[in-house]
Formats: C-alpha cells, sequence, structure tokens
C-alpha cells in the first residue's frame, strides 16, 4: 500500500472518531438535579439561563416517588461550579407558546460552599411556573366574563384598523429593543425583581380587597373622562392660550427676581417697627370687639337699604346739590354781607326783644270763651323821680335819646334783667355806618328800669 493512501485512511479514521465523540460523546460540565413541584412542560434542551443570557441546557426529566419532578440540568463555565444559596425559578419566553420554557438561575455567593457535581437542590429552592389556565381558574365567573368583555373590546378596537397599525410597525422596532434592553436589566437583578412582584401581589390584594370602591372610582373617573371630552372644544381653546400664558408667567417671575430683593430690604427694614406688634394687636382686640356695634351702625349709615337715608343716597345727590349751591351761595354770601351792619345794630337789643316777647306773653295769657285776650296791665315803677320831676323811662331807651337831667343814656340791653353771664348792659363801641369810625358807647349801665333787678 502506498504512503499517501495510508495518510488518507488515517486522516478519515481520525475524523469518524471526532464526530462519533461530538454526537454521542458526553460533556465535562458540571450537572445539577433541581426539584420542582410539576415539571412544568420543560423538554430536554430547554435554556438553563443567568442574567437571560444561556449557561446550559436542561439534561434530564424524572418524575419522583412523591409526584414532584426531578430536573438535570448542565451549566457551563464560567457559571460552574455553583455554590450554595443558589435558586432557581421556571419561566416562559412568551404567553402564546407551549414547549417554551427555560430555568433561570440565581447565583449563589461567591464565598459560599460549592455545590458538589450531581447534587439535587431542593424544592425549597426552586418554583414552578403558573401556566396562563392556571390563572384563568383563579377566577370567579363575573371576572372571567369581564375578561371576555376586555378581549372582545380589543378585536372591536382593532377591528379595520390594519393601516394605521401598518403605519405604525416601522415604530415597533425600536420599542421592542427598548423593551428587550429593560427586560434585561430587569432579569440581571432577579432579587430586586422578585420583591418587586411580592410587594405589587400584595397591593393587588389591598386593591381586590377594596374592590366596590376601586369600581366606583373607575366609573367616577369614565364620568369625569366623558365630561372632559364634551369639553374638548374648550379644551383645545385653553391649550392654544397655554403657551403664551407660560410665556409670560416666565417673564412675570423673572421681573419677580429683582423684586424679591427690594422685598428683602424691605422685610429687614420692617423687623425693628414690628417687633412691638404683637402685643399692640393684643390691646387692639378689646377694642375691636367693642367696635363692632360701631362698625354695625357706621356701616348702616354709609349704606342702609331704602332710597335716600343713608350716606351713599347722599353723595349720590351731591352733584346736583353742588350745582344749586354754585348759584345760590354767592347770592347767599352778598345778602350776609349786606345785612351785617343791621345786625351789628340790632344785635345789643336782643334782650329787650326776648323780655317784649316773655312780658306780653304773661300780659295776654288770660283767656276766656272766644280764646285769649289782651288787657291792659298795671305798670309800676316806670318813672323815676330825680327830686323835681317824675322822669318816663321808656322814651330814654335809644342811646342817644337823653336820661332826665343827667343827660347819660341807657346802656342797650339795660331795660330787662341782667343775663347771668354779663352779656347785658352792653357797653362797647358802636360803629354805623359800616366802614365808618368806631363811636364809644357813653352809657351808664346802672340806669335800669325799677323793679327789673
Amino acid at each position: 500500500m502506498k504512503p499517501a493512501r495510508i495518510v488518507t485512511l488515517l486522516i478519515a479514521a481520525v475524523a469518524v472518531v471526532l464526530v462519533v465523540v461530538v454526537v454521542f460523546g458526553g460533556s465535562s460540565n458540571p450537572t445539577y438535579v433541581l426539584t420542582f413541584e410539576t415539571a412544568g412542560q420543560l423538554v430536554n434542551d430547554n435554556d438553563v439561563q443567568v442574567g437571560g443570557r444561556r449557561v446550559g441546557k436542561v439534561t434530564d426529566i424524572r418524575l419522583t416517588a412523591n409526584n414532584q419532578a426531578n430536573v438535570t440540568i448542565e451549566v457551563e463555565a464560567p457559571y460552574s461550579p455553583l455554590h450554595e444559596g443558589t435558586t432557581a425559578i421556571m419561566r416562559a419566553t412568551s404567553l402564546s407558546g407551549v414547549a417554551n420554557r427555560y430555568i433561570a438561575l440565581t447565583p449563589g455567593p461567591q464565598n459560599a460552599p460549592l455545590i458538589a457535581d450531581g447534587e439535587t437542590i431542593p424544592v425549597d429552592k426552586t418554583t414552578t411556573i403558573v401556566d396562563l389556565d392556571q390563572l384563568f381558574n383563579t377566577l370567579n365567573p363575573p371576572t372571567t366574563k369581564g375578561l371576555a368583555q376586555v378581549i372582545q373590546g380589543f378585536g372591536t378596537w382593532y377591528r379595520n384598523r390594519g393601516v394605521d397599525a401598518r403605519r405604525g410597525l416601522p415604530y415597533l422596532s425600536p420599542s421592542l429593543n427598548a423593551t428587550i434592553g429593560l427586560i434585561e436589566k430587569l432579569n440581571s437583578n432577579q432579587q430586586t425583581l422578585t420583591q418587586f412582584v411580592q410587594n405589587t401581589s400584595s397591593v393587588v390584594g389591598v386593591l381586590a380587597a377594596k374592590g366596590p370602591t376601586l369600581t366606583e372610582l373607575v366609573s367616577n373617573a369614565n364620568t369625569s373622562l366623558g365630561a372632559i371630552g364634551d369639553e374638548n372644544a374648550s379644551l383645545a381653546e385653553a391649550l392654544q392660550y397655554l403657551p403664551q400664558t407660560l410665556r409670560r408667567g416666565s417673564t412675570t417671575f423673572v421681573n419677580l427676581r429683582t423684586t424679591l430683593g427690594a422685598v428683602d430690604q424691605l422685610v429687614a427694614a420692617s423687623k425693628p417697627a414690628t417687633k412691638n406688634l404683637a402685643p399692640f394687636l393684643a390691646d387692639l382686640y378689646p377694642l375691636l370687639t367693642q367696635a363692632k356695634p360701631t362698625i354695625t351702625d357706621l356701616a348702616l349709615t354709609v349704606s342702609k337699604p331704602g332710597a335716600n337715608n343713608d350716606f351713599t343716597s347722599l353723595m349720590q345727590n351731591a352733584p346736583a346739590l353742588n350745582s344749586g349751591a354754585q348759584s345760590a351761595f354767592p347770592a347767599s354770601i352778598a345778602a350776609i354781607n349786606d345785612s351785617l351792619p343791621t345786625l351789628s345794630f340790632a344785635r345789643p337789643y336782643t334782650p329787650e326783644l326776648v323780655g317784649f316777647f316773655r312780658d306780653f306773653g304773661e300780659s295776654t295769657a288770660n283767656y276766656d270763651a272766644n280764646g285769649h285776650y289782651a288787657r291792659a296791665s298795671p305798670a309800676f315803677g316806670a318813672f323815676n323821680y330825680n327830686g323835681s320831676s317824675l322822669d318816663y323811662l321808656g322814651v330814654n331807651r335809644d342811646v342817644w335819646e337823653q336820661n332826665g337831667p343827667t343827660i347819660v343814656p341807657r346802656c342797650p340791653g339795660a331795660a330787662t334783667q341782667a343775663p347771668p353771664d354779663g352779656s347785658a348792659p352792653w357797653q362797647a363801641n358802636y360803629v354805623y355806618p359800616a366802614g365808618s369810625t368806631p363811636v364809644p358807647l357813653n352809657c351808664n349801665p346802672a340806669i335800669v328800669p325799677p323793679g327789673s333787678w
């Protein structure tokens, strides 16, 4: 046999041996037995993952004596060997598949003891998948009916929406990529995700206990959203004004910054003045309490129900009054100025005028069936004897009349009883006519009618 043929046969034999080893040979990766409550539709060669990455596969599934499942897995390096504290969860890649299960491992701490090759991880360290049918079996008939109606509603929603869905498909790929990244991050921290799911379960349990309240909340929210939908035109108009409002608000807030600096200065300057404000307000409170009736009366004075009975009505009539007063007041002022000389002359004789009315009333106080009537009344002391003759005092009441032989005028107001304030008899300078030089009254205040003192 030629040497070249011998070399060819040797190469072929080596290739056959390699194929047999690869196809029928074993693996050097360590294996572990996971005990689950059920096999959960696992099949051989299902993935074993850590953090979303395939690190091994399922190699064998067997039923135990107590109707549990022993699942043998193979774990590749560098994730093997496993350490104590490792847990396993059976998961599904999607809800629509059947044989699409995989096992997610959460490796134990690196400082924990190693798990020997072929050792069993007990059932308290594993979690079996919950199938969708098992979830549906926990629902009562009303809930199942409601879920069916939701699914039918989705069908109605998506009916004749193929064109819109086709337009949205280009945006689906970026969304899926982002979702995949989110899921990988969630899988990388299994412990936190487990706590989140447990807390969510607690929240859902609390919500389930408040089912009627939650139903009312959804109904009220539906009513509120319906009312908002009915006002969509007003809402759209409001949204149109929103950018302008935000711009103006931004400008206002920018200008407010400089104002705040001035306000800080005002507050700093006000602190010394306001330190006694609290005691002042404490003293002011009783005053305000007692002032309530006064303020009430003041309010009625300013504004009282009805017409022409309060200050407001007076102020409403004030323009017309002002117009009339502009023409009436100048004439009144002129009349008063012209009457001043006459009043100045008559003013000292006020006691005589008052005495006349008083004495006249006394003399005419008698009355009969026809009413009041006047009678002659005697007058005593009307004459004064000066030693040689009788002087009738009545003719000397004017300042220019002589008073008998003494030629002394009587002072104004001397014909009646002197008032307590001493205003009569009146002795002062007399001016007549108006504008002339004052003339002193040369009168004797002691000359009074007999019996008047």
